[in-house]
């Protein structure tokens, strides 16, 4: 099989494209990924993402809040993982930023709390400092805020859980 066998032209990668984004959000990053692996250029990546855009199948407000919701309720992910990961798919910084505003600190840190409580019961440490550096190492990891650790951290009151 030649290379040209496998060449989709560019109106049948618009519908393709068309077809997934009515599925599901994708990023305009996500869809220039998919069109370079099937070897398009860089001018006709742009072409079919401007016209994914113009016909309302890609949208990166409704992708961003898509993509913060989930990763809120599902994942429960920290503000900062889900930053990195909207920064990676090369979303501008302006529509983050305002999205993430939308949000309360209560919303964003809502998981935090059962997931101190869920993973003290498992780290094993020689002293409760040791036990409580590695549970905000796991916190930060969850992509966390470290002021917003600390204070839940302060605000856990539970008989089991001593973190001093």
């Amino acid at each position: 099989m030649s290379d040209n066998e496998n060449i989709i032209s560019v109106d049948s990668a618009f519908m393709k494209m068309a077809r997934i984004c009515s599925r599901k959000e994708y990023s305009p990053f996500d869809i220039s990924q998919k069109l370079f692996g099937m070897g398009f250029t860089n001018e006709n990546i742009e072409g079919i993402i401007v016209k994914l855009r113009n016909e309302n199948y890609i949208n990166e407000d409704r992708f961003v809040r898509s993509f913060v919701n989930d990763k809120l309720r599902f994942n429960q992910w920290g503000v900062k993982k889900i930053e990195m990961h909207l920064r990676y798919k090369k979303l501008p910084q302006n529509i983050i930023e305002n999205v993430l505003s939308e949000y309360s600190n209560k919303e964003l840190n809502s998981s935090l709390q059962s997931i101190l409580e869920t993973k003290w019961k498992h780290i094993k440490g020689e002293s409760n400092y040791e036990k409580k550096g590695k549970l905000i190492k796991y916190a930060l990891g969850r992509g966390f805020k470290m002021n917003d650790i600390i204070s839940c951290i302060d605000e856990l009151n539970l008989k089991d859980i001593n973190l001093d």
